[in-house]
């Protein structure tokens, strides 16, 4: 909203207000913003919470600290998704289909958390919204995530080709990438539709869905794309909600994955950038940027409150956006082939439990009783009855989160 104000008072040379047509100080203005909302509008959410005894129902598992944690306000997922979209909708172009994208997907699985808290808070159902309508919910911003991406007509990307490169279907040479007036990139570029994604250390790294399924099914790779987006949008969500066990963790964790995503955005926006790096440049994905810096803003503004000792969790309505929101921004950049590497922390934790599950009903049906592999699943909870402390947990899983992050970034040079 702001931009557009900030546009109308350009044209009339008032002072500053061209600032708002730079991406680096919108995005700047965004994270500060979302700092702001999320330590300012947690407080007072956090006090609001408490006098409506809107507090953590605890299962005892045995688990060192965990019945002092009973009691503690929960649905904190309100303060991100507040400190994400206010920002959002101040200093990003509100008309850009990424933007647009990238809203409906926080509102919808945001929508659904909050759902899920409040049949636990105030229903006083533990298991809250039932595992298949989760499921639905998922699927459904798969299927409209899937199909913006991949029919829209903005949604387009530019490649560098050699000299004597041979248009394909769909595509059109840009003999120029204007970045202003006074300043062009003479590298020869095609303009294409198709949903090309990036596979990380491999040279020429670049791969199309319509590839996969053969010229026998001509553009029709969405038939493939959309169910990949599907697979990506419920796996990563439901890992971030796993992950969200211990006291900063998935909240740190989504700040480093936040991190990395807007370098890999701001790279693949700039045209200067995606020249240097030989990487895809997508045009009009730069209002991207503005989006994940408040998302970062979001996770580390909720840290102050969410760190050991938590004065507030954010259930479901933040878990949930926080997982698919990294899933779809990743989507979106062309980066989803890196999401085993970047989010490892979110699949390990996935997958554990998916082990853990596995492996029990398989030695209960072969030998009459089942066993674990881990001590308790999600992994954190293993680490837990081994009897390290949360605290130490939660830094050494940041500590891996970290060291994934400098492994995906390295993959823009690394192939």
């Amino acid at each position: 909203m702001l931009y557009y104000l900030f546009d109308y008072l350009d044209t009339f040379n008032f002072p500053g207000a061209g600032l708002f047509d730079y991406i680096s100080f919108r995005a700047a203005m965004a994270l500060i913003s979302s700092l702001f909302v999320s330590m300012f509008f947690g407080k007072r959410l956090i006090g609001l919470l408490q006098k409506q005894q809107i507090g953590e129902t605890v299962r005892d598992l045995g688990l060192e600290g965990q019945l002092s944690k009973a009691g503690t306000p929960t649905m904190g997922g309100l303060i991100i998704l507040a400190a994400i979209l206010i920002p959002t909708l101040l200093f990003a172009r509100l008309e850009n289909i990424y933007v647009i994208t990238m809203l409906i997907a926080t509102v919808w699985l945001g929508a659904i958390g909050f759902i899920d808290d409040y049949i636990k808070v105030f229903k006083k159902n533990k298991a809250g919204l039932a595992g298949k309508f989760k499921v639905v919910g998922q699927v459904g911003v798969g299927i409209i995530v899937g199909c913006i991406l991949y029919f829209h007509p903005d949604v387009v990307v530019h490649k560098k080709v050699d000299a004597n490169y041979t248009l394909q279907p769909g595509e059109t040479f840009v003999t120029k990438m204007h970045v202003d007036e006074d300043d062009t990139i003479e590298s020869k570029w095609i303009e294409t539709d198709d949903m090309t994604t990036t596979i990380p250390f491999i040279k020429n790294n670049e791969f199309n869905y319509n590839w996969l399924v053969g010229d026998w099914m001509g553009t029709w790779g969405w038939l493939l794309f959309i169910p990949v987006v599907i697979v990506i949008v419920v796996f990563i969500s439901n890992g971030a909600n796993l992950t969200d066990g211990l006291d900063g963790l998935a909240t740190g964790t989504s700040a480093i994955i936040g991190i990395s995503l807007a370098i890999l955005a701001y790279v693949s926006t700039n045209v200067h950038f995606a020249d240097y790096l030989d990487v895809m440049y997508i045009p009009g994905a730069e209002e991207m940027v503005i989006f994940i810096s408040a998302f970062v803003g979001a996770c580390i503004g909720f840290l102050w409150y969410n760190s050991f000792p938590a004065q507030v969790f954010m259930g479901d309505t933040g878990s949930l956006a926080i997982g698919g929101i990294i899933a779809v921004f990743a989507i979106a950049i062309r980066k989803e082939l890196l999401i085993p590497i970047l989010c490892g922390v979110f699949i390990i934790e996935n997958v554990s439990v998916m082990i853990q599950v596995g492996w029990f009903k398989y030695t209960k049906k072969k030998f009459g009783e089942g066993r674990r592999v881990f001590l308790m699943a999600p992994l954190h909870h293993h680490y837990q009855k081994k009897g390290l402390h949360e605290a130490k947990i939660v830094s050494r899983f940041w500590i891996v989160a970290i060291l994934l992050a400098v492994v995906t970034i390295v993959t823009l040079k690394v192939r």
